[in-house]
């Protein structure tokens, strides 16, 4: 197990010193404590607080996003995008997918690229908050209610895995595979079709790019990773096979979120997404999800994570007092809320929830992964 942020870069062996030293300044994610420095060299400043001129901020993110933002974002001046891992990570693929020939930024935690947002060190981010195989990124969901973004946009991304290592390598001296914890589970029959003759050790690693740029600075001749074509590319390892997911159908599902909400509009298709809390009672959920039905609304997305606040309810139930996990419920629905329909459902659940938030309505991505 490593932390990504504590290793050194892997450079080229022709790279040069002044090379090596640019590229390492190039790849190093954005950190925890440089959000903390920025802030303190911000506060101590006379001036207001994330000036445009001192931060570099895009001037058209000063105003809400609006529709033509997020489908001309080609267009515009380069944006900073975030993104968690490291370069080569299948998060950075689906970061200049989301907003093509953006200038991508690693962030060494989830919650990192939430504040580099927020602290304006960056434009947007784009975060993975579900997978068909792997499920919900539950980390993900919970950082939503804690910070103030805004969801403006989503994206699928085909997830590939490939096995890697150094140079040279071949099967026979494998013992081992460096991988993200989910990677590993999503080849893991792959794998054994491979190493058929031997024990294979799986390590749970940060990420797949890590594992990559783990073997390449470390010259692990014994070990290969799961990563993606480009940590290839940019670690110089060589690629032994390709397609290694047990499921081709292998999709990612990445929100797009930023500082100001986009403006919605009705006529196109959208998603909206909200979180709400409710008493405890027989039938409460069933009630408030009949406010979509009854007004054919289709919902694509439920989940429910505890409440940090208050995870334990305590209620009278006639038999004594009871203890009942409070619950928050995530939920996506295909409809803007720029149409009435959506405005009227919402206003009726405000009738029994006793708490709801607007997380951002945006364009479906309707593309292929």
């Amino acid at each position: 197990m490593y932390l990504a942020h504590s290793l050194q870069h892997p450079i080229r062996q022709s790279a040069t010193p002044h090379e090596s030293q640019s590229m390492a300044r190039r790849l190093r994610p954005i950190t925890v404590p440089s959000i903390e420095r920025l802030r303190r060299r911000t506060n101590a400043a006379s001036n207001s607080l994330f000036t445009a001129r001192a931060l570099k901020i895009n001037a058209s993110l000063t105003r809400p996003l609006t529709i033509s933002d997020v489908n001309n974002s080609a267009n515009c001046p380069k944006l900073r995008v975030a993104y968690q891992g490291v370069p080569g990570a299948h998060s950075e693929a689906a970061a200049g997918k989301a907003y093509p020939n953006c200038e991508a930024v690693p962030c060494e935690f989830f919650e990192t690229a939430f504040e580099a947002v927020e602290a304006r060190l960056v434009d947007c981010a784009v975060l993975p908050i579900e997978n068909s195989l792997g499920g919900s990124i539950h980390r993900n969901y919970d950082l939503l209610l804690r910070h103030n973004l805004h969801i403006v946009g989503e994206v699928q991304h085909a997830v590939r895995h490939c096995l890697l290592a150094l140079p040279g390598v071949n099967f026979e001296e494998i013992n081992r595979v460096l991988s993200h914890p989910q990677a590993l589970a999503q080849c893991e029959h792959t794998l054994t079709k491979l190493f058929t003759n031997k024990v294979l050790v799986r390590e749970a690693v940060d990420d797949t790019a890590g594992a990559a740029q783990y073997i390449a600075f470390n010259n692990l001749r014994d070990a290969a990773a799961i990563a993606s074509s480009r940590a290839a590319d940019l670690y110089g390892l060589n690629i032994l096979a390709s397609d290694i997911q047990d499921d081709q159908d292998n999709v990612t599902r990445f929100l797009m979120l930023a500082r100001e909400p986009i403006i919605p509009r009705s006529g196109k298709q959208f998603k909206t997404s909200i979180v709400f809390s409710l008493e405890e009672g027989p039938g409460v959920l069933f009630k408030a999800l009949a406010v979509f039905a009854m007004r054919d609304i289709n919902l694509t997305k439920i989940e429910s994570r505890p409440s940090k606040k208050r995870p334990l309810r305590i209620c009278d139930d006639g038999n004594g007092r009871s203890k009942y996990f409070d619950y928050l419920f995530y939920v996506d629905f295909e409809a803007s809320m720029a149409d009435s329909n959506s405005s009227n459902a919402l206003n009726h659940l405000k009738e029994f929830a006793t708490f709801l938030r607007v997380l951002g309505s945006y364009p479906m991505d309707v593309n292929q992964p």
